[in-house]
């Protein structure tokens, strides 16, 4: 079979990392089964999609709905009917074997586009809340795929649909996958690593210097920290940390993070369902600092269920005073079998099989539709 016989399966995700690496890794997966991928999505891909397996990716005009901006709103339907139009243009010359939906509002149109189309359709939800363009979506599509266990605001007309595979990761995480947890005494290096993604970074570099600074000298000069910071707040950070004795590595992006977090005792970080995903399959004890503006406030869902089930640390970022949060850290560091437990629980929690799982319940939809 020559590569253009193989069947066709497009992709339909938001620009971020947080839709687009989960699609990554069911596109890794299908291509091992033989599939083609296309990606649909918007112009944020430039910075997220580097690595994605995709022949072809498509920008497709998109916009977000919201009353609160109604003068906007004329404008913003337009978008959405130009990307639901050109969706609909692209299966008709592509004739894809089915699309596949992650969320965002980019996705909206190429879904509504299948569905019109009678292309079979599903949508991934990484989250622990439904996201409001899968909510949208639900009663359309042939089924809803969820990370968690428990998924909150699905409509009542899509309860039947809900599949539970987890959250696919990609490769580059897989290949971390239970990696041993370091080795943690009260002479050891402590590697703490520090992320918090575009949206989170900053709140990090404003609280995690003054908190750091607090802690102990005993466990302040062991410190190994690896911080993700913008450009703007990079000098800034690095002097408050060289002023505390703090060995720091700073930087805006780790194209290795997935075997940074491998490395560390402790990370601290944002809980997007990906950071959370790659948490369970790695194996890491989190912090974990919810975005408190987030949609539908689903960081903090994620977070709580990491944390109930033994993985994660949830810390509210507007209650987080330095010496309290300092305190609290220097009681995780100074108890390492608690560490290593948390790891171990963090593994439970994870979904190594995901990419397996969302490719076998696109296949057995392929079956039936057939």
């Amino acid at each position: 079979m020559t590569d253009t016989q193989k069947p066709l399966v497009m992709l339909a995700a938001g620009g971020t990392g947080g839709h687009l690496f989960p699609a990554q890794a069911l596109g890794e997966e299908l291509t091992k089964r033989g599939f083609r991928i296309h990606l649909i999505t918007d112009e944020r891909v430039r910075e997220y999609g580097k690595n994605f397996p995709a022949e072809v990716v498509h920008i497709v005009p998109s916009a977000t709905l919201s009353l609160s901006d109604p003068l906007r709103l004329p404008l913003r339907a337009l978008k959405l009917w130009q990307g639901y139009s050109k969706s609909k243009s692209l299966y008709h010359s592509l004739r894809p074997v089915a699309v596949v939906g992650f969320g965002g509002y980019p996705s909206l149109p190429p879904l509504l586009g299948a569905v019109r189309s009678k292309v079979p359709s599903l949508v991934h939800e990484q989250n622990a809340v439904l996201g409001r363009a899968n909510r949208f979506l639900a009663k359309w599509v042939k089924a809803v795929a969820t990370s968690f266990q428990t998924v909150l605001q699905v409509p009542p007309s899509a309860t039947h649909k809900i599949k539970h595979t987890g959250n696919p990761v990609r490769s580059v995480v897989m290949a971390q996958a239970r990696a041993e947890y370091p080795k943690l005494d009260d002479k050891s290096d402590i590697q703490l690593l520090v992320f918090g993604g575009s949206q989170g970074a900053k709140i990090f570099a404003d609280i995690m210097p003054a908190t750091l600074a607090l802690l102990p000298l005993a466990l302040r000069s062991r410190l190994q920290l690896t911080q993700q910071c913008r450009e703007e707040d990079l000098d800034r950070v690095k002097a408050a940390y060289d002023s505390a004795g703090i060995k720091a590595e700073l930087g805006p992006f780790f194209m290795d993070m997935p075997q940074r977090m491998a490395g560390a005792h402790l990370v601290v970080c944002r809980s997007g369902a990906s950071s959370i995903a790659e948490l369970g399959v790695i194996g890491r004890p989190a912090v974990l600092v919810p975005l408190p503006h987030a949609l539908d406030n689903d960081q903090l869902k994620n977070a709580e269920s990491f944390a109930k089930a033994g993985g994660g640390f949830v810390q509210i970022q507007n209650a987080i005073v330095p010496q309290v949060f300092a305190d609290f850290l220097a009681g995780l560091l100074n108890r390492p079998q608690s560490l290593k437990d948390a790891a171990e629980a963090a593994l439970r929690h994870g979904q190594p099989k995901a990419a397996q799982n969302l490719a076998d319940l696109l296949q057995s939809i392929l079956v039936t539709a057939k």
